[in-house]
């Protein structure tokens, strides 16, 4: 589709690539993304050039793409997702300023969601982050890990023999090749790390918490795994979308 108008535009710029969402307070209605390493003004112009919106949502997590951003929507109202702007729940954190746009919005996405339960948010970007937003509702802290991209290119880089792989959930456990045994490292560790993560959190809580995935990877490694809810690739556009409802007047 093209030439379509709507009341928002949903910007998420994160490490490796910046997604664009058309929403009206209905739902979402076209996306599209570049390379993160790309945006400029122009190119930002040119992606979207043939949509038509009122106001624009912004989260950032990488400071030398906002000016870019900001300018190619100059004259168009644009909120800068923050803890300082109406977020619909607490921000429970020593320092608020450093939790991450894409993290807010994740929290936001499913904090009334469930009335009087915890929810985990388990993002596979760059980094595989977990948010958890108790039932106040309240953004209370995470964890952060290594994503799976950061893995698999750092062991191309520093090794001499193992290649760059494409991760694939594979055949068996014990690898039969090289790269077989690559992806059994990527996929069962890293369903590993999402279990033990999962655990010590809910332990530490005290209480059992509905946990949703999302991020590039998330229907790899969460699939079937039986510590995961839902899997919803969406979840921050449907966050920076509550925040749109949250914050401009009609």
């Amino acid at each position: 589709m093209s030439g379509m108008t709507a009341e928002y535009l949903l910007i998420n710029n994160n490490n490796t690539r910046t997604k664009f969402t058309l929403a009206s307070r209905d739902g979402l209605l076209e996306h599209r993304s570049i390379a993160s390493r790309e945006v400029t003004e122009a190119s930002v112009r040119e992606l979207t050039g043939d949509w038509h919106y009122g106001k624009v949502v912004l989260a950032s997590v990488v400071p030398a793409n906002v000016p870019a951003l900001v300018a190619s929507q100059e004259g168009i109202p644009l909120i800068e997702v923050s803890h300082r702007i109406e977020l619909g729940l607490t921000v429970d954190f020593p320092d608020p300023s450093k939790v991450g746009a894409d993290r807010l919005a994740n929290a936001v996405a499913v904090a009334l969601r469930q009335p009087d339960e915890a929810v985990i948010v388990v993002d596979f970007g760059t980094a595989v982050t977990f948010d958890i937003i108790d039932p106040r509702p309240a953004y209370i802290g995470g964890v952060i890990a290594p994503g799976l991209d950061a893995m698999r290119h750092y062991l191309h880089q520093k090794t001499a023999l193992l290649p760059e792989i494409d991760l694939a959930r594979p055949e068996s456990a014990i690898g039969r090749s090289t790269v077989h045994a690559m992806q059994s490292g990527a996929f069962h560790g890293y369903r590993g790390l999402v279990k033990e993560i999962l655990f010590q959190i809910q332990e530490e809580m005290g209480t059992r918490a509905k946990v949703i995935a999302t991020g590039g990877y998330a229907a790899l490694i969460a699939d079937d795994l039986p510590e995961v809810g839902t899997v919803e690739p969406f979840l921050t556009m449907q966050g920076l979308l509550r925040i749109a409802e949250l914050n401009f007047t009609s």
